[in-house]
């Protein structure tokens, strides 16, 4: 059944949805109120997997990833493994000068290098921890950012340019905004990423796998939803710069429904003046809302 999209201009942006009712409705104007809460840019985005309805809000924006450009580089190592290149058991050799000062369990484990770590074990710490050295490691044994930006690009994901690792985004505040992303192409994104034809089965399986176990952001999408909720995300946060301005808090994954259904969704916050504490209570209130949205239906 095809869906139309009306757009309806709020106070702080644009949503689409896939029909008009009262419930959809309350749901807009519960993230507009939540949403101003963050004192910046809320971008967001949802998929009901199976039913298709669909929601966005700023979902067509231009929003910095920061670590949530660690699913899209996941997401193409595993394809690269799946053609051939790599397999997941295969060794890559760490030196030192691999682990720059950053976040990274990876370095805290071993800040001598000198070690063979598996890409299936990077692969673990780059989505499950969020660590910043095995992002890059992956990256490079890759080919660079241009390799994940040019195959996203290859099967359909256009809004989304990934330009810069972790290392180059260190180096300058402007750097960080060269990785974007809309929140309606994330969506499209984890939609495309659950097919079991995407990636082999194994691959799939364990994207899925490092995902869930992700144990960053404890206080953004998971922290309202019940007790025992399956959520497959990944979160990505800035620093805040002498201007008290937060580039990036964002989290982005697949909550499992009470009846089987998934629901895709983005939350991505940017340039905000409000503190961590509050913008960690947006994601997690937005989330909250289209959670309870998504169960009545």
């Amino acid at each position: 059944m095809s869906k139309a999209f009306f757009y309806f201009p709020l106070v702080l942006g644009v949503f689409a949805f896939s029909n008009v009712s009262a419930q959809i409705t309350a749901l807009h104007a519960k993230i507009d109120s939540i949403a101003r809460d963050a004192r910046g840019t809320v971008g967001f985005a949802m998929l009901n997997i199976e039913s298709r309805d669909t929601l966005s809000y700023h979902g067509n924006m231009h929003l910095p990833m920061q670590s949530v450009m660690k699913f899209p580089i996941a997401i193409t190592v595993l394809h690269d493994i799946d053609e051939g290149q790599f397999t997941l058991n295969q060794l890559i050799h760490i030196d030192k000068s691999d682990l720059p000062k950053t976040y990274s369990p990876l370095r805290d484990k071993y800040p001598e290098g000198n070690v063979d770590i598996s890409i299936s074990e990077l692969l673990s710490y780059m989505v499950s921890l969020s660590d910043n050295n095995a992002c890059d490691i992956l990256l490079k044994t890759l080919g660079g950012p241009e390799v994940v930006d040019q195959y996203m690009h290859s099967f359909g994901i256009k809004q989304i340019a990934v330009k810069a690792s972790e290392f180059q985004m260190a180096q300058g505040w402007d750097v960080q905004f060269t990785n974007w992303v809309e929140p309606k192409t994330m969506v499209r994104l984890l939609d495309i990423a659950t097919k079991p034809n995407f990636l082999s089965k194994a691959s799939h399986d364990y994207l899925w796998k490092i995902m869930e176990a992700t144990s960053t952001g404890p206080n953004q999408i998971k922290d309202l939803l019940p007790v025992g909720t399956i959520v497959a995300h990944k979160t990505g946060r800035s620093g805040t710069n002498d201007q008290g301005i937060s580039a990036a808090t964002n989290d982005i994954g697949l909550i499992t429904l009470p009846n089987g259904k998934h629901l895709a969704i983005a939350i991505m916050i940017t340039n905000s003046t409000a503190d961590l504490t509050t913008r960690e209570s947006v994601i997690a209130r937005i989330a909250k809302a289209a959670y309870d949205d998504a169960i009545l239906k």
